[in-house]
C-alpha cells in the first residue's frame, strides 16, 4: 500500500501535467499568428532534446542495442508521439478553438481501445463498443458546432478535423509504446525520441523557413519556446511517469480529463474564449461513453 504523502504528492503532480499540457494548448492557439505550427513544433523539441540530454543521453547510449533492436518502433514512436501528434495540434489550432482542441483530446482513450481491438488484437466487449459510439457523438457534435446541417455537407471545422488526427496519433504512439520492450529506460528513451523527432521535422521546420514563414521576434516568442520545450515536454513525462509508478496507469490516465476544465479556465482569462452549448453536449457523450467503456465493478 501506497503511503498517503506519496500518493498525494502523486496526485499534486499530475493535476500539475493536466495543467502544463493545458497551457502548451493555450499558449499555441495565443502564438498562432506569431509562430509556424512547424516551427514552434520543431523549436519544441529540439529544446526538450538539450534540456534532456545531461540527463539521458548516457541512459540511451547504455540502452543502444536495446533501441536498435526495436528500432522501426522507435521510429514510429517517434513519428507519431513526437513529430506528428504536436505538429497535428499546433496545425489545427491555427483554425480551431483552444477549448475545442482539449474537449477532443479526451476522446483518445476510447480511440486507443478502438485501434487496440481493431489492429492490436485487443478484446472488446460491447459496452465498450456502446461507448465509444456514445464518444464519437459527443466528438461530431463539437466538431460540427451542434448543427447536423454541417454534417451532412461534410462542412466541418477544418482545425477540428485536423486535431482529431492528432489524437489518432497519439493513440497509436500510446498502443506501439504498450510493446516496447520494458528493459529500455524511460528517460532514455524520451530522449532518443526527441532527437529522432527533431530531425523528422527538420525538413518541415525548412520548407516554412524557406517560404518565408518565421517567428516574430519579441519575448513572448523566445518565452513560447521556453515554456513548450521544457514544462509540457520534460517536467510533464517525468511527473506522468511518477504518477504512473505510484498509483498506477488506470488512476494517473483519469488526470488527462483534467484538461478541458483547465483550458477552458485558461481560454476564458487570456483568448476571451467561451463555452457553447454544443461543448457542454459534446462533453456530456465524451465521458459517458469513455465511462461505459473503462467502468468496471470492483
Amino acid at each position: 500500500m501506497k503511503k498517503p504523502q506519496t500518493a498525494s504528492l502523486a496526485y499534486l503532480l499530475l493535476t500539475l501535467t493536466a495543467l502544463f499540457w493545458s497551457g502548451n494548448v493555450v499558449i499555441a492557439r495565443a502564438m498562432q499568428g506569431a509562430i509556424p505550427p512547424m516551427t514552434l513544433s520543431f523549436g519544441r523539441w529540439v529544446l526538450a532534446c538539450s534540456v534532456l540530454a545531461p540527463f539521458a543521453l548516457r541512459l540511451s547510449w547504455r540502452d543502444r542495442h536495446l533501441l536498435w533492436a526495436q528500432r522501426w518502433r522507435v521510429l514510429a514512436l517517434a513519428v507519431f508521439g513526437i513529430a506528428g501528434y504536436n505538429s497535428l495540434l499546433y496545425t489545427g489550432v491555427q483554425y480551431t478553438t483552444a477549448t475545442n482542441a482539449a474537449l477532443l483530446n479526451s476522446f483518445i482513450p476510447i480511440l486507443t481501445a478502438l485501434f487496440g481491438a481493431l489492429w492490436f488484437k485487443q478484446s472488446m466487449s460491447v459496452r465498450q463498443g456502446i461507448g465509444m459510439g456514445l464518444s464519437f457523438a459527443g466528438v461530431l457534435v463539437i466538431i460540427s458546432h451542434g448543427e447536423m446541417a454541417r454534417l451532412l455537407a461534410l462542412d466541418l471545422n477544418r482545425g477540428d478535423v485536423i486535431v482529431f488526427n492528432a489524437m489518432i496519433s497519439w493513440a497509436l504512439y500510446t498502443l506501439l509504446l504498450r510493446g516496447l520492450d520494458t528493459r529500455i529506460d524511460r528517460l532514455g528513451l524520451l530522449g532518443a525520441l526527441t532527437a529522432v523527432g527533431s530531425v523528422l521535422l527538420l525538413p518541415f521546420f525548412l520548407n516554412e523557413f524557406l517560404a518565408g514563414r518565421t517567428p516574430v521576434a519579441g519575448l513572448a516568442t523566445w518565452a513560447t519556446f521556453a515554456y513548450v520545450g521544457t514544462f509540457p515536454s520534460v517536467l510533464a513525462y517525468l511527473f506522468y511517469n511518477y504518477g504512473v509508478g505510484q498509483i498506477g496507469p488506470a488512476k494517473a490516465a483519469a488526470f488527462v480529463h483534467l484538461m478541458p476544465l483547465f483550458v477552458a479556465g485558461l481560454a476564458t482569462l487570456f483568448l476571451n474564449e467561451f463555452l457553447h452549448f454544443y461543448h457542454f453536449f459534446g462533453m456530456i457523450a465524451i465521458f459517458s461513453g469513455l465511462y461505459l467503456s473503462t467502468y468496471t465493478k470492483s
